[in-house]
């Protein structure tokens, strides 16, 4: 009895509905763990950059060849791109004139703009972990109770009712909640997981942005006052 009850053989003896209910989720999971290695090397990436550029910038390095320098890269990402998305913005507006709180003000809104894109591109797929997550364990939960149903409502056909006659129908069933634990599981904790790094490193992009126009407003006031 022990050799035929396997899982591959429970799952040839389920019926369509719990037989579809397992592909679907054993394709979640697949989609899950390829999301979860794609975010897990963009996070990475994303936080290599910015510890690159700010070891860049707080160097001490002009900001005019910090910017020529960056601008020559063929893609930009990160912290790079918000720097030099503000400082293009700066200048071009310090060259026509405008008054140094306006300067600060629209080179603070360009570079919120470019923060908010990176932040949206660093998210990509975390809705679809988080949905996994939440909805894969009753997702199983349906396979295994129309799993469940199902055998009794054979069993009723019979006039006596055994382990052995039990025990299959209801394994079956059972595999399917164990699927979608299988998905979720590890979708909810990279879920978190990453929700907690984006937020870390849009933290760290605010951060830099108000030290940064903290600094342009000071270039701004000092451009002004050798003008005036």
């Amino acid at each position: 009895m022990s050799s035929e009850i396997t899982f591959f053989g429970l799952f040839l003896e389920a019926s369509v509905v719990v037989k579809l209910v397992m592909l679907a989720l054993v394709a979640v999971s697949i989609a899950s763990w390829t999301f979860i290695f794609q975010r897990t090397k963009a996070l990475s990436y994303a936080r290599k950059e910015m510890q690159a550029f700010e070891d860049k910038f707080w160097s001490g390095a002009d900001l005019n060849t910090l910017y020529q320098e960056l601008s020559a890269r063929a893609r930009l990402d990160g912290m790079s791109n918000i720097f030099c998305s503000g400082f293009k913005e700066f200048v071009r507006l310090r060259k026509a004139g405008t008054p140094s709180n306006a300067i600060v003000d629209a080179t603070y809104r360009a570079m919120r703009v470019n923060m908010s894109r990176e932040i949206d591109s660093l998210e990509t797929s975390l809705p679809f972990l988080a949905t996994a997550g939440s909805i894969s364990p009753y997702v199983g939960l349906f396979g295994t109770v129309w799993g469940i149903m199902n055998s009794f409502i054979a069993l009723g056909q019979v006039q006596q009712a055994t382990l052995a006659m039990v025990a299959p129908g209801i394994a079956e069933a059972l595999i399917a909640t164990a699927i979608g634990l299988f998905a979720a599981i590890p979708a909810v904790v990279a879920y978190n997981r990453f929700s907690n790094q984006v937020e870390k490193i849009e933290n760290a992009y605010g951060n830099f942005m108000e030290e940064f126009s903290a600094i342009l407003h000071r270039q701004a006031m000092a451009a002004q006052q050798s003008n005036s």
